[in-house]
């Protein structure tokens, strides 16, 4: 955990979220900017700060986040479809320094998306 990482506060209860699921490894809520009707963040629970710096050892969270995404399209009954979006650095627009997935749909998503 990282006592500066805003997703890590959330993690651990100490910044409020509205969560949507949460286990030993990861935990999904819904983003406070929302680009969609369904717009969630899945993050692992331990601090990863990108893809830039995942290790062999880091494999099956990173699967579980794909694992997640598809429980949480189905919940959110996302069937016409949904993106998954993972940002690495800042060029690429990632905004907290902690690996998330953004988990979109709920309408039509144009394309190129930016």
């Amino acid at each position: 955990m990282s006592a500066s990482c805003p997703f890590c506060r959330i993690v651990s209860g100490e910044a409020s979220a509205r969560i949507v699921y949460q286990d030993d490894d990861l935990t999904a809520f819904r983003d406070a900017n929302p680009q969609a009707p369904v717009h969630l963040l899945i993050v692992p629970n331990r601090h990863i700060e990108g893809i830039s710096v995942v290790e062999p050892g880091d494999e099956p969270v990173l699967g579980k986040l794909f694992t997640v995404a598809r429980q949480l399209g189905e919940e959110f009954e996302l069937g016409e479809g949904y993106r998954v979006v993972v940002n690495n650095g800042r060029q690429a627009g990632q905004s907290v320094s902690h690996l998330h997935m953004h988990l979109l749909g709920g309408r039509r998503l144009s394309w190129p998306p930016g």
